[in-house]
């Protein structure tokens, strides 16, 4: 089969069966996974359920108590998928995670509704909470798998396999998801593919540190402030230092498109005993985004370095500083233009316009697979950028025309790389 009938055969196939595969995902979309709390095996037994239906064999592996608990989550379970076409290719992992963002406010759509509005300017659109990130490619890579299937039984030679690594840890660091499985030897695949969006094929992104800091005083009277050593007070300074600290951050400028510089933000501070007393204990945490060209080690000696030099111009203060989360940024691998070159070929072809080579500032499961040395790039369904998903914000939402031409994508692609060898 030449290229343009491999690419009319599975268009056409998507077409045919993306009534299921809206359903598939609508179905995904209506169990809550939201992380905070993370309890996720409920989802990961429906997702079991479909894939067993569409007739896939699912490997379960339920993470142990202790470490789901170590990363703050309730229950978590990793599922693969295995299909193997030939003996001597390569073997492609299909990542997405199934865990989400909790809704939160503002929204004028059911959550877990999957509702499907039509709409003037982008066509049916399917609202819920990671409809988008990253649900949606859960129905993306299983489906391309699906066709890639068609495409061996209508006789197309393919040689390698592909897996699916249905995972449940993203919003926490994917320690017990894609990291577990590699760490387990329960997949040892030649090329990782994660979960991203549709106009263009992200090959890089930020790493991020995630400190707690806690800063301890003594407690007194309100009336007597000087009985006491005041926490809050000092929290505020070593605050106003590392703030003042972020413009020299966006001097550092990095060379990847869609990546501009190291940023910081505090998101969380807790503290104080009551109005009429002074504060004894405040405790912060800081994200500190770190581009691909900075050590990580580095990034966070400085910031460290920062709020230790703060505290000690603050007398009788205590400050505690524990690392909550360091993922490692995303770097290109020797192997991963492979991806990249059969993904934009298949991708200008079905969505018409140029598939772009990015970078992206968030931070992703797609790290751990290159952090075991696996050529890894993003691609999945979704708009260009995730502003245009309410990605992590109220109303999030997919084209599903996205996802049909996606899937397709996905699905040449995979086909290309496994008969190229």
């Amino acid at each position: 089969m030449d290229l343009i009938s491999l690419r009319t055969f599975v268009g056409d196939w998507v077409d045919r069966h993306f009534t299921a595969e809206s359903a598939f995902l609508a179905a995904m979309v209506q169990v809550p996974t939201d992380n905070p709390p993370g309890d996720c095996a409920a989802h990961a037994e429906a997702a079991t359920r479909w894939l067993r239906s569409l007739g896939f064999n699912v490997e379960s592996f339920p993470v142990p108590k202790s470490d789901v608990a170590a990363v703050g989550m309730i229950s978590a379970t990793n599922l693969i998928v295995r299909q193997r076409f030939g003996e001597h290719g390569p073997c492609i992992a299909l990542n997405a995670h199934g865990d989400v963002v909790p809704p939160g406010l503002g929204w004028t759509h059911d959550p877990y509704g999957a509702a499907v509005v039509e709409d003037a300017e982008h066509g049916r659109v399917m609202y819920g909470r990671g409809v988008a990130v990253s649900k949606s490619d859960f129905a993306t890579y299983t489906y391309a798998l699906l066709a890639l299937q068609a495409l061996a039984d209508h006789g197309v030679k393919l040689d390698g396999s592909i897996e699916l690594h249905l995972t449940y840890d993203e919003e926490t660091g994917g320690d017990i998801g894609p990291r577990w499985l590699l760490e387990q030897g329960l997949s040892e695949p030649d090329y990782a593919l994660s979960a991203g969006f549709s106009y263009a094929v992200t090959t890089a992104h930020n790493g991020c540190l995630h400190l707690e800091v806690t800063v301890r005083g003594r407690q007194g009277h309100a009336a007597m402030p000087e009985s006491g050593i005041d926490a809050l007070a000092a929290a505020t300074r070593i605050l106003t230092e590392v703030y003042a600290s972020r413009e020299a951050l966006k001097e550092r400028r990095s060379s990847v498109t869609g990546i501009t510089h190291p940023t910081l933000n505090v998101g969380l501070i807790h503290g104080g005993i009551n109005t009429n007393v002074v504060p004894d204990l405040v405790t912060f945490r800081i994200d500190r985004r770190i581009i691909p060209e900075e050590s990580p080690a580095e990034a966070e000696a400085e910031l460290r370095g920062i709020i230790k030099r703060a505290a000690a111009r603050c007398d009788g203060i205590r400050v505690e500083i524990r690392r909550i989360l360091l993922a490692l940024p995303l770097v290109k691998l020797d192997g991963a233009e492979k991806l990249t070159q059969a993904l934009q070929a298949s991708g200008e072809h079905f969505f018409g316009t140029t598939i772009a080579e990015q970078g992206v500032p968030l931070y992703t499961d797609a790290r751990h697979y290159t952090a075991a040395g696996i050529p890894t790039v993003l691609y999945g369904a979704g708009p260009r950028t995730l502003k245009e998903a309410n990605g992590h914000g109220a109303d999030e939402c997919l084209r599903l025309d996205d996802l049909r031409r996606a899937t397709a994508t996905v699905a040449c692609a995979l086909a290309d790389l496994l008969k190229s060898v």
